[in-house]
């Protein structure tokens, strides 16, 4: 099935226009990178308060960072649908891709547990000096986890699977 779908995206114009331009390639690696600083640099400041680094900080400011973080995600997401778009087929059997998505994935349903239970916010509720509740450090440091995970797949990705 992924092959079929491979075989047809590079015959799309999209494929082409990212092929087919020099500057397209290295233009959304730049894009990428950024994109990959505001999520990680934002959700991780949240994520090491939660931990206990910095404790002197209350909690709610940095969660207004978490928009900035939001649209390092969709960065990524466009920049990496326009990377699989252009060369499906060194993606699709790649193991250090399939590890990439699943650490997204995992790090998706660890923030929409966060959300979901309304630790969020009890977490904006902290202080300066206040300790977040357990649930809210495994959390946190899964999400920390989770999102190095996806950075070194990412990273991975030329040098494991044979497929660049």
């Amino acid at each position: 099935m992924l092959q079929h779908l491979s075989e047809w995206l590079v015959n799309t114009r999209l494929s082409g226009f990212v092929t087919g331009h020099s500057w397209v390639w290295p233009t959304c690696e730049t894009l990428h990178f950024v994109g990959l600083a505001l999520l990680v640099g934002n959700v991780g400041v949240l994520d090491l308060r939660l931990l206990g680094v910095e404790k002197r900080l209350p909690v709610a400011p940095l969660g207004r960072f978490v928009r900035w973080a939001i649209l390092g995600f969709g960065i990524n997401l466009i920049t990496g649908i326009l990377f699989f778009v252009g060369n499906p087929f060194q993606y699709v059997s790649n193991v250090a891709f399939a590890w990439k998505l699943a650490f997204m994935a995992l790090a998706g349903i660890n923030v929409a547990v966060f959300y979901a239970t309304g630790m969020n916010r009890q977490v904006d509720l902290l202080g300066p000096g206040d300790d977040a509740p357990t649930a809210a450090k495994v959390t946190a440091g899964a999400s920390l986890l989770l999102w190095i995970g996806v950075m070194y797949m990412g990273r991975m990705l030329p040098y494991i699977g044979n497929s660049f």
